[in-house]
């Protein structure tokens, strides 16, 4: 190791803690003085003014407001339409303008860019909340975000971090939340790209202006795949203690030589996952070195040193210890709640600003306080070392400690006056964030439990707390927008897994059901080769989306009964597998592997083959005779099976007479969707007749059966290109050996990945429109674009 490195960044940690330190003696003054009461008294005095309102009509006070804010659509609606949603998104962004970026409020030019953004955003949220709108998609969502990518010119960045996104959260292990874990990195990668975007200003060229965005991005998930793989993992006592002493030494190590020390050869329990995490964060890392200017680069390593050490230093930490000091406690979160928004500047090489590091150094303690009084009893639970965990523990037998709610207000107050000099906007926005936190907290563990707490804390100052809790009580508008995101990120990040769980589990219980039913019995005794040939293909694993997805809309959507559709279920796995045999014969696409097995024409002879396809589409139709509707309606969906057969028929003729030619893309788009866009379709649109539904309904099916059909099929042609074999079940590089036009062919690797998300959106789209009454299209589509089979 480097000694001169090391000893550079044990320097860079002392002075971090002497600065801390200082920091904290002004803080300790204030709470020993409580200088800090009278002047927050006499803050509160002018603030409740904006805060308190006395209605002439008590009953009609918050009247059509949300019962629950954090009901976002229905919150952003109601500020708008009682005129509170500027200020509302004003006192918001100005707050993450002031914690993230140390922003001074006073400075002209900060306050026209909070106005800008303020513009910008209630215009994309009340497009997002508008029915009438069909852009009403959250910016965190999917398709959000390749659209905003869209926007920028960034689309491959965005596939990346989808991407990587769908490989970390596949990779979270039990026992860490992997719904905060997603939100945080998403958060870090937010802050980052906002970042930057205040740095760039707004005269940029295109051009200049989509390649720092893309390196925001980038930069932004590599440092924020350090919270949850270094923070959360380390706090989430998954590794035993060698495998986190060995995991410890190798990122210590790492910032320490700034180079990535070899290979950690795990061999514990969690060797898998640490072989992973190893070799993401060391990808993060080199990427986030090579991004350094060399006259910075030391420096970089140095802050990040100073951040990974507060936070091992807090972490060693044991509830049991009683022997603590108060700068033991306070001094490392400090310097950890201040360093990891300092590193964010330094990853985009922002210029030196010793206004912006003071701000952000003394705004970090006022955030992890208040987050350590949200997270207490979570804490106290696990037997994690806070300021409020100890002083609960201990401040009955230790009279020296501070009180960390007394320092909570003391620190509110030296930054209003000593770092924000009095400003008014300043002032206004830092009491409403505190009254905010207590308001949400008081409503979360409810009345009692509230109460027990402020007897704990807030008893010593009486006077003070009375005129704390009645803001509690009675002040309004002072919620923030980053909170009500935060919430809704949570809450659709849980319904999202929630959903794909039980989708999961309910697709598995249909094909098992399905698989059951699936087998051709002969009519007599004698053994046909063509029925041995068709339920050996049956057989072979299918996936069996299309009976899947007829099921979903038949029984989950339209309420037909499960026993009534099951004839139609077999005439669809019948129809695909029928035409998967003849795309495999020696005269089409000439496969030997079909579902990790011979094709049918390898197992047995063309002939047989040939003779078993055609069997199947007339068992198909024969399925489709049996279906217990009214006659009119299954004739009418024979007749739509019929055509549809003839579309994928000529889909077929289009793809062999296209061997050797480069197809344009509106010819690729017309075969893939005749040749495979309509089997899909048809999962959808016979349920739907057989339910009588009406044509406009029928119609965005239609459209949302083509581009998922596309999406799909250009995940094929990805998977054919960088898939596996094993993974597969079939041969890769088949398409490129039979000549064939694929999206991939026509429009690049990275063209046919933009091109799958522009489908994908669109279909997701069209769902928005329809309003089913389930998700499960939401879940398959999904599923067409992270498959890797």
């Amino acid at each position: 190791m480097n000694v001169g490195l090391k000893n550079n960044a044990e320097k860079c940690y002392q002075l971090a803690e002497h600065k801390a330190a200082q920091y904290f003696q002004e803080l300790d003054q204030d709470v020993n003085d409580k200088s800090y009461i009278p002047t927050l008294t006499k803050d509160f005095k002018t603030w409740k003014h904006q805060h308190i309102h006395r209605s002439p009509f008590p009953f009609l006070k918050g009247a059509n407001r949300p019962s629950d804010t954090k009901d976002y659509h229905s919150y952003i609606k109601w500020l708008n339409y009682t005129g509170k949603l500027d200020h509302y998104l004003d006192r918001s962004i100005s707050y993450i303008f002031m914690r993230d970026m140390g922003k001074d409020l006073l400075v002209s030019d900060t306050q026209s860019r909070i106005d800008n953004v303020v513009t910008s955003l209630k215009d994309h949220l009340l497009k997002t909340v508008s029915k009438e709108e069909n852009e009403g998609f959250d910016f965190f969502s999917t398709v959000g975000l390749y659209k905003w990518g869209q926007k920028e010119g960034i689309e491959s960045s965005i596939i990346w971090l989808l991407d990587k996104l769908k490989t970390v959260s596949l990779n979270i292990p039990e026992g860490m939340d992997g719904t905060h874990a997603q939100r945080k990195l998403l958060k870090i990668i937010a802050g980052v790209i906002i970042n930057e975007m205040e740095e760039m200003g707004e005269d940029l060229a295109q051009d200049v202006r989509t390649q720092k965005l893309d390196k925001a991005l980038r930069l932004g998930f590599s440092y924020g795949l350090t919270y949850p793989f270094i923070d959360d993992l380390l706090d989430a006592n998954i590794l035993s203690d060698k495998e986190q002493r060995q995991y410890s030494e190798m990122i210590r190590t790492t910032l320490l030589t700034e180079s990535v020390p070899e290979s950690g050869n795990w061999t514990g329990k969690n060797k898998k996952l640490l072989e992973f995490v190893e070799a993401e964060l060391s990808e993060a890392f080199q990427y986030i070195k090579s991004q350094q200017p060399a006259e910075k680069l030391h420096s970089f390593f140095e802050q990040s040193y100073v951040f990974f050490k507060s936070q091992e230093i807090d972490r060693d930490k044991v509830l049991s210890n009683a022997t603590y000091t108060n700068e033991d406690l306070y001094v490392p979160i400090i310097i950890k709640s201040s360093s990891s928004r300092l590193i964010v500047r330094s990853l985009i090489n922002a210029p030196e600003d010793e206004g912006h590091d003071k701000r952000i150094f003394c705004y970090g303690i006022y955030n992890q306080l208040a987050d350590d009084f949200s997270d207490m009893f979570s804490d106290m639970k696990h037997s994690a070392v806070t300021p409020y965990t100890y002083y609960l523990s201990y401040h009955k037998k230790r009279t020296d400690l501070i009180n960390p709610y007394e320092l909570y207000w003391a620190v509110i107050s030296y930054l209003i006056h000593n770092i924000y000099k009095s400003d008014p906007k300043a002032c206004d926005i830092i009491l409403n964030r505190a009254i905010n936190g207590l308001k949400r907290f008081k409503k979360r563990v409810g009345n009692k439990v509230y109460e027990e707490m402020m007897e704990t804390f807030a008893s010593g100052n009486p006077a003070f707390n009375h005129i704390v809790q009645k803001m509690v009580r009675k002040a309004e508008d002072v919620d923030f927008f980053d909170k009500l995101l935060r919430d809704h990120m949570v809450t659709n990040l849980k319904k999202e897994q929630q959903e794909k769980e039980d989708f999961t589990e309910l697709v598995e219980q249909v094909r098992t059901k399905i698989d059951n039913l699936i087998d051709i019995q002969p009519h007599n005794t004698l053994v046909s080769p063509v029925i041995n040939a068709a339920n050996y293909s049956l057989n072979g694993g299918g996936k069996r989306l299309r009976p899947i997805a007829t099921w979903m809309m038949g029984v989950k959507e339209y309420g037909l009964k499960e026993s009534t559709i099951m004839p139609l279920l077999k005439s669809l796995e019948y129809m695909h597998t029928a035409s998967l045999i003849y795309d495999d014969l020696p005269s089409q696409d000439n496969a030997a592997f079909r579902r990790g097995q011979k094709t049918v024409h390898q197992e047995y002879n063309t002939a047989i083959a040939e003779l078993t396809g055609l069997f199947l589409t007339q068992r198909a139709t024969f399925e489709q005779a049996s279906l217990g509707f009214d006659p009119e309606r299954v004739l009418k969906l024979i007749q739509y099976s019929t055509q549809s057969t003839e579309d994928m028929c000529k889909g077929q003729v289009m793809d062999l007479n296209s061997k050797g030619k480069q197809l344009t893309l509106e010819e690729l788009n017309l075969m893939c969707h005749l040749k495979t866009g309509k089997g899909f379709e048809a999962a959808l649109i016979m349920p739907s007749i057989l339910a009588n539904v009406n044509n406009e309904k029928i119609q965005a099916l239609k459209k949302f059966a083509y581009h998922a059909g596309i999406a799909f099929q250009i995940k094929d042609d990805l998977l054919d290109v960088e898939g596996t074999s094993e993974i597969l079940g079939k041969r890769v590089g088949i398409d490129a050996l039979n000549n064939q036009s694929t999206f991939v062919t026509v429009l690049g690797l990275e063209g046919a990945k933009r091109k799958m998300w522009e489908h994908y959106c669109k279909a997701m789209e069209t769902l928005q429109d329809l309003q089913l009454k389930t998700r499960f299209l939401q879940q398959t589509l999904n599923y067409f674009v992270h498959r890797n089979h």
